[in-house]
């Protein structure tokens, strides 16, 4: 078994001290973030924190994500069911195969050109392209005016908003900052994608829910008094320029 840890696990000062640590700091291996591929290379990842954690460990892989096993050591344990009291148990379990796998869906956000959403734009169009496991937020970013967005679904425009951002929402998603802002909470096993305006200035726009798979479209409006900001499971923070999708 080859055991992938974090740089900085193997640089802690504490882990250092600690005998029992010691004696398997040989044995273990690390990686680069954002140079070296784990796509075939890791079979389970096991997370120790919080939610913040997982999230970061799902942004390692821009594919398909490995079995998580996450360990509840931070402030919110949505997606952290594990106890570390019990870990021996759990992880054997785990390994022996005799445990359920609850499949979670994730969002590939594409930042790209105007028009570039007709499946034909350029390789050098496309300025950025992730997957993310929660959500997609627009927001107003360190300016003081609002908003101002227009969202199409499937090419067809629906609305502008006017506010302070737009939230998009996978159902794993809907727990954390879309619930938060007024929306429903989500069984991640619904094939959905959550729309949730943030403090919306007109009362006509109200979070809403559509089929998992279809393509939203979110530009800068040509009446915006500003730019806009996108993030990505809180990650990855992008200027979005009027006239960018």
């Amino acid at each position: 078994m080859i055991v992938l840890v974090e740089a900085k696990v193997l640089e802690d000062e504490l882990l250092g001290q600690d005998a029992g640590f010691l004696r398997v700091r040989d044995k273990l291996s690390t990686f680069h973030e954002g140079q070296d591929d784990l796509n075939d290379k890791v079979d389970l990842i096991i997370c120790l924190g919080g939610d913040g954690t997982l999230l970061y460990a799902s942004s390692l892989f821009q594919q398909s994500v490995p079995p998580v096993m996450a360990f509840h050591h931070g402030s919110l344990g949505f997606l952290s069911p594990f106890q570390s009291s019990n870990f021996k148990e759990k992880v054997s379990q785990v390994l022996t195969g005799s445990v359920p796998l609850c499949l979670r869906t994730r969002l590939k956000a594409v930042i790209c050109k105007e028009n570039c959403m007709d499946k034909t734009f350029k390789r050098d169009e496309r300025k950025e392209n992730l997957l993310v496991l929660n959500e997609v937020v627009i927001a107003s970013g360190p300016s003081s005016y609002l908003c101002n967005v227009d969202l199409y679904i499937e090419n067809k425009y629906i609305t502008s908003v006017q506010g302070d951002g737009l939230i998009i929402a996978t159902p794993t998603g809907s727990t954390a900052y879309n619930a938060a802002a007024g929306a429903s909470m989500v069984h991640p096993n619904v094939p959905a994608i959550l729309i949730t305006p943030i403090c919306p200035h007109s009362l006509s726009f109200r979070p809403i829910v559509v089929p998992a798979g279809v393509e939203i479209k979110v530009t800068v409006s040509s009446e915006a008094r500003n730019t806009a900001w996108a993030s990505f499971d809180g990650r990855c923070r992008q200027e979005l320029l009027l006239g960018e999708t």
